[in-house]
């Protein structure tokens, strides 16, 4: 059973005991905190597909907080233009949260 759910703007692919590293979920959440996502877009119950417009009624997924903060690749962002002497470099780290999904619940 896996169930598409929407989190910070994202869609992610969420089945029980996975992990995934979703945006930064801010300072108010605690490690091994349970939080609940209501924005379900779909649900596949062993081949039953039930499709939301735009959410199922009912359905949630319950995740555990493994790690509150979780520092992304770091990636380098360099600008340049050529003879003239215009040069920047520049880096930056996403910031996200892991969480381990706990359960799909489908109305």
């Amino acid at each position: 059973m896996y169930a598409i759910v929407e989190i910070k703007g994202q869609q992610f692919k969420a089945e029980e005991g996975k992990y995934l590293y979703v945006h930064h979920l801010g300072d108010e959440v605690k490690q091994g905190e349970a939080i609940c996502f209501d924005k379900v877009l779909l649900v596949d119950a062993d081949g039953n597909v039930t499709v939301g417009a735009p959410t199922v009624e009912g359905a949630k997924v319950t995740c555990e907080v493994i790690e509150p903060l979780v520092k992304g690749d770091k990636v380098i962002v360099f600008k340049k233009k050529r003879r003239k002497g215009y040069r920047r470099k520049n880096g930056h780290r996403q910031q996200f949260s892991k969480v381990m999904v706990k359960s799909v619940v489908n109305a």
